[in-house]
């Protein structure tokens, strides 16, 4: 989306500076005029009553009075990383970015916005994953404004009230807007991969696993969602990952099971491994001759031995092999 937004620059006849100190001397002769010809002889008549002139410097002072009153509204401070929106009855006129301490037209409408990065921790939600299984996710946002012109014309924004040391002001929040819209892209992100794999042999992502891919893709859906707002996403990273409380506990038994099958077959390929070895030691180093049955039989104990869950129990055979 084309933005239409566009830098104010700020000359030396908007220092602010410059206008304090002329706002001063004109607040000192309006004061000095006023004062100085209402009692200025000249303007008394005859009979030693004042005239109708004597108005004229009074209304002059006054007049100059009220314009001094009018441009400290064209004062404004710019702080680091912030901005004010400028519109001239209802028509956009430029944002300034310039730090520092400026004076505009007193009739331009100043909307204040901050450009610092924000960070919102989304709180976990319930879903269900590409599988249908019913899972809680949340995710941590960074993001802050870029677009000031979108931000302001948009979209509606909510209005704060901050209280600092010395006064109260009212900002534009944008929370809540950016909160419904990241859940909207979370569940979209979350629909549309597994929780974890169900089968062991399956390599696809998963949200589990996904990492670094899973968190660009829902940066890719989260900068869908905020650009009519004019907000740049700088971070967005699933915080939170676990089964909903209804399936938790299947879940559990089902991974504690998996992991049961994993360890098994690495006990049994080392079993078998260390079986043949030994059949082959004492076939090489001619120690006993076996045949195919004792072969079998030795084989099966050394199983049991090395797959047992519990240490075996030991039986010497005193007598002959063949007894």
């Amino acid at each position: 989306m084309e933005s239409n937004e566009f830098n104010k620059t700020m000359t030396t006849g908007n220092n602010g500076f410059l206008h304090l100190f002329i706002n001063l001397v004109l607040l000192a002769f309006s004061i000095w005029l006023v004062v100085r010809f209402a009692k200025f002889d000249c303007m008394l008549d005859a009979d030693g009553e004042p005239t109708a002139w004597i108005l004229l410097p009074i209304l002059t002072g006054v007049f100059m009075f009220f314009i001094y009153i009018l441009d400290l509204v064209g004062f404004m401070v710019v702080q680091p990383n912030e901005s004010r929106v400028l519109t001239f009855f209802g028509k956009y006129s430029g944002t300034v970015k310039q730090n520092g301490f400026f004076w505009i037209n007193p009739f331009y409408s100043k909307e204040k916005l901050s450009l610092r990065a924000k960070n919102m921790d989304v709180e976990p939600i319930k879903v269900n994953d590409k599988n249908g299984n019913p899972i809680m996710i949340g995710l941590v946002l960074v993001w802050k404004i870029s677009d000031t012109y979108k931000a302001c014309f948009e979209v509606d924004s909510d209005v704060r009230s901050t209280i600092t040391e010395n006064s109260m002001k009212s900002v534009k929040s944008f929370d809540s807007f950016v909160r419904v819209q990241s859940d909207a892209a979370l569940r979209k992100v979350a629909g549309m991969y597994a929780y974890d794999n169900m089968d062991r042999n399956d390599e696809g992502v998963t949200l589990r696993s996904g990492g670094d891919e899973i968190n660009e893709r829902l940066e890719g859906e989260l900068r869908k969602h905020l650009e009519i707002a004019g907000i740049e996403v700088v971070e967005a990273r699933i915080n939170y990952l676990a089964y909903a409380a209804e399936i938790a506990s299947v879940m559990l038994r089902r991974q504690q099971a998996d992991a049961i099958i994993s360890a098994r077959e690495k006990i049994v390929e080392g079993a078998v491994s260390m079986v043949d070895l030994a059949l082959k030691k004492l076939s090489e180093d001619k120690i006993v001759e076996l045949d195919e049955e004792r072969k079998a039989a030795m084989v099966s104990n050394l199983l049991v031995v090395l797959c047992a869950d519990e240490s075996a129990s030991p039986v010497i055979n005193t007598g002959t092999l063949y007894q």
